[in-house]
């Protein structure tokens, strides 16, 4: 491996290290080959959000060339132009290598075109097409580098689970959403239980908040339940790494639950000594077996 590519390796697996504190984790447990190409596809996903988020006190005008002009430079990769970037080698690489489908980065990039200029959705529907973009297709782009029996059967469980975390996500950051302006939570959704927009910024989990957020929690296990059954279609070398993954984020709704649908007093993370125990646990689970949220 030539010097540049390892380095934007390295690149995206600090940036992995840094932002994506379980799913590194997780990632720990995948055998040494693939855990590079997975620390590139979070490095390529974390810096096109960290364009659209760290810029935020720019107009959206500048902000939206800053994030078409990094765009651009990965397509001219994919042409096989030379690239000037401290990590994009390391994706280009890895799209090579599993000739994974350009049609989901296109995908991924429109989401984050959009959270320039969208700050609500109106359904859940809406919120989904969103999704498809910035969720579901993480799990079609990881498919192919964590393997399958299965390939065909396993999509549609894949793009669940991305669904199913970036959903958990939304509920536990909340406030730290508002105060980027906007709000995933489907206007439907707040309707339905009687809570404004204002309510939120009040930072209150009165009676309706705490209701809409248990609606919500229960909405993101149909995700994971829907994800469940392709985890024992992977690579069993892959298979711990993801039972990890969805176990720990699956856990973060528990950690909600416990603080009665409070989103706003704390961020909900879960403790240190449950990360290690799912990490040991899924080690030593054997492959195949069904995966489901803990109790």
């Amino acid at each position: 491996m030539d010097t540049d590519l390892a380095a934007a390796y390295a690149r995206c697996r600090e940036l992995h290290r840094e932002h994506g504190r379980t799913y590194y984790l997780a990632t720990r447990l995948l055998p040494a080959w693939k855990r590079r190409h997975v620390h590139a596809l979070y490095g390529f996903t974390r810096f096109a959000d960290e364009i659209v988020d760290r810029t935020e006190s720019q107009p959206p005008a500048e902000r939206a060339a800053e994030l078409s002009a990094w765009s651009a430079g990965f397509l001219a990769g994919l042409r096989g132009e030379p690239v000037e970037d401290p990590l994009l080698p390391a994706v280009l690489h890895t799209i090579a290598v599993f000739g994974l489908d350009l049609e989901d980065f296109e995908k991924f990039l429109r989401s984050m075109e959009m959270d320039l200029t969208v700050t609500d959705y109106a359904t859940y529907e809406d919120l989904l097409g969103y999704m498809e973009g910035s969720a579901a297709v993480i799990g079609t782009m990881m498919l192919p580098i964590l393997g399958s029996s299965d390939p065909v059967a396993a999509r549609e469980p894949a793009r669940q689970l991305g669904f199913a975390f970036q959903l958990t996500n939304f509920i536990r950051d909340i406030a730290e959403d508002l105060a980027r302006g906007r709000v995933y939570l489907p206007q439907e959704h707040l309707a339905e239980y009687g809570v404004s927009v204002a309510d939120l910024h009040a930072g209150v989990a009165t009676g309706p908040v705490r209701a809409l957020i248990k609606a919500e929690v229960t909405r993101a296990r149909e995700h994971y339940a829907a994800a469940a059954p392709g985890i024992p279609l992977l690579e069993p070398a892959s298979q711990a790494c993801m039972r990890t993954a969805f176990q720990l984020y699956g856990g973060i709704l528990d950690e909600i639950e416990a603080a009665d649908y409070d989103v706003f007093i704390r961020r909900a993370t879960v403790p240190n000594h449950r990360r290690a125990a799912v990490a040991v646990r899924s080690l030593l689970t054997r492959p195949g077996t069904p995966v489901e949220l803990a109790a």
